[in-house]
């Protein structure tokens, strides 16, 4: 899954003679501190962003090396003509508060540098004085995971819940897992932001693809209502559950039974409301009839319960 995320440049960097090692590393002959102009930038955080997604912390920490020697453009124009600086360091850096997931807040930071040549004395004046303060960074992640459910948002038969909705008082995003390639950041025109944005510029949707090819608007069409009568029908699914659950075991509180039935499959639910049908059917032989009809009569405890 290719990603692009809003960043910032962040302040000035003074060399450091291990800093100047790292950048030998990375050009083919030894550089003065005089000829490089050094910058650091901020990449990404481990907060909530705008789309609904998160990098936890051991992502960001994944990300960390990957980023190291990757070159700095602009606006994600893959050319050599475009490539102004590079990424020699990187490092998770802590912040004050926390972020969601209950981790404490970081973000990854990253070290440039670009040659002080006449060519780009212009650009150098640019970040000095603020103007060129965003950048857009690219990266893969293999696994988008459901902060509610811990399925992949990409398997809509296990998940059905859509990123910044809330589902009994719970928040959905997108945890972002198992970094496996960063490709480049980007000088982007964007408002300045107080933290990494989104911009998912590399990945075409759907939706992107019928914009150039209108002929394949009914079949999306088409998917998307199938898609909404799957999520539907789930919906119901769970609901059932939860109602049937509540009657086979009256011991088990509604926000428990919720908790379970919200990560299961269709499979694993069908499943399990045949348990609980034979389970009421037993315990109410002569009554089953009024047991399937009964409904939410009260709460306990914050809790709904059911009663016959």
């Amino acid at each position: 899954m290719k990603l692009s995320k809003r960043a910032q440049v962040k302040e000035g960097v003074d060399l450091s003679e291990e800093d100047l090692a790292l950048i030998h590393a990375q050009s083919r002959s030894p550089l003065t501190a005089e000829e490089i102009y050094p910058f650091a930038v901020r990449l990404c955080d481990n907060r909530v962003d705008r789309d609904g997604e998160r990098f936890p912390r051991q992502t960001l920490e994944e990300l960390a090396p990957l980023f190291v020697g990757k070159c700095g453009i602009f606006d994600h124009r893959w050319s050599a003509r475009e490539q102004v600086a590079r990424i020699y360091r990187t490092e998770v850096v802590d912040e004050e508060g926390m972020a969601e997931g209950g981790e404490g807040r970081c973000y990854l930071k990253g070290y440039a540098y670009m040659m002080r040549t006449e060519s780009n004395k212009d650009l150098i004046a640019e970040i000095e004085g603020g103007i060129k303060r965003e950048v857009s960074v690219g990266c893969s992640v293999a696994r988008r995971v459901c902060s509610i459910c811990g399925a992949d948002l990409e398997d809509r038969s296990r998940c059905t819940h859509v990123k910044g909705e809330e589902y009994h008082g719970q928040r959905c995003w997108a945890e972002l897992l198992q970094a496996t390639d960063a490709y480049e950041w980007s000088f982007v025109a964007v408002p300045a932001q107080e933290r990494a944005g989104v911009i998912k510029g590399l990945s075409p949707t759907l939706k992107d693809l019928v914009q150039s090819h209108p002929e394949c608007r009914s079949e999306l069409e088409r998917l998307e209502e199938e898609a909404a009568r799957g999520r539907r029908y789930l919906s119901s699914l769970r609901e059932e559950v939860a109602r049937l659950g509540g009657m086979a075991e009256p011991g088990l509180r509604q926000k428990t039974l919720r908790s379970i039935v919200e990560r299961l499959g269709e499979e694993e639910l069908t499943a399990l409301k045949r348990l609980y049908e034979a389970k009421v059917e037993e315990a109410y032989p002569q009554g089953s009839q009024l047991s399937y009809a009964s409904s939410r009569t009260g709460r306990e405890g914050g809790d709904e319960v059911f009663r016959i």
